[in-house]
């Protein structure tokens, strides 16, 4: 499993817009909008290409102007790291 967060800088007037759209999307949530309208997301995807393949989309959508990938954490076996965590 991947866990990546994104800053997804829409046209400002649309932020709304995009996150709501952002929040449509597979192994996407929305953490949180700024009053200037960037958007905080978290993506979780099974693997490299679903994760990429989920920049892209979001970076594809109508009104956004950049995504940047700010962090990225790769789990080999998630239900273990739960399992020593608890």
């Amino acid at each position: 499993m991947n866990i990546s967060s994104v800053i997804v800088i829409p046209q400002p007037e649309r932020a709304t817009e995009v996150a709501g759209a952002l929040g449509r999307m597979d192994g996407v949530e929305v953490a949180a909008v700024s009053p200037q309208g960037k958007i905080i997301a978290t993506i979780e995807a099974d693997g490299d290409r679903e994760t990429v393949e989920t920049y892209e989309a979001i970076a594809a959508l109508d009104r956004v102007l950049s995504v940047a990938m700010v962090y990225h954490q790769k789990e080999d076996e998630p239900d273990a790291e739960l399992a020593v965590a608890a």
